[in-house]
């Protein structure tokens, strides 16, 4: 294909200019499967707190759920610090970090689809240049530390497709980290009175 610019006839590779369907496809279905979970979780948010009683299993997936939202609010680390009064707390902390680190795909989903849901927020940019210079302890820190900007961090790496396993591991490490400190803390807590 020729191409006109300015009185100049230039060849273009039309294969650039359309993009790879089978990709373009799975950056569609990633986007609403978490737009769908999302919403599916936010809606069922009040109910999630009575998968505890089925212990470990229901500890991950309590987790699994309240991280699996992007950019809404759900029930998870209250729940963990109460299981660790009731549970192990060790137990607790892996598997909820384990449900948490699942959960989190979420975004990372949201990111790699393409969709720029977080553009325009403030910190975006310096997640960014975080995520570029130091991916891996970028996700281990944000995943450790109780903050509101994970969900952020996960869309970025999506985006600047960290590879998966990378992600998820250092995720899960820090997911894991955060829960164990949240789970002796609930039962720290319990103890005293």
């Amino acid at each position: 294909m020729l191409m006109k610019l300015k009185g100049l006839r230039l060849p273009v590779n039309t294969a650039s200019m359309h993009p790879n369907r089978r990709l373009t496809l799975l950056r569609i279905l990633a986007f609403v499967f978490v737009i769908g979970l999302s919403v599916f979780i936010f809606l069922i948010r009040d109910r999630a707190d009575q998968l505890a009683v089925y212990g470990y299993p229901g500890i991950f997936l309590i987790s699994f759920l309240a991280y699996a939202t992007v950019l809404l609010p759900a029930p998870g680390v209250a729940v963990v610090s109460v299981m660790g009064a009731v549970f192990n707390p060790l137990g607790v902390g892996i598997a909820a970090g384990a449900g948490a680190a699942l959960g989190e795909l979420s975004g990372y989903l949201a990111g790699f689809s393409g969709q720029a849901v977080v553009e325009r927020v403030e910190i975006y940019d310096r997640l960014t240049a975080w995520m570029k210079r130091n991916g891996p302890f970028t996700v281990l820190l944000l995943a450790a530390l109780p903050n509101p900007f994970f969900d952020v961090a996960g869309i970025i790496a999506g985006a600047l497709r960290m590879r998966f396993s990378r992600f998820l591991f250092w995720c899960w490490v820090g997911e894991t980290i955060k829960m164990i400190a949240f789970a002796y803390t609930g039962g720290a807590l319990a103890r005293w009175f």
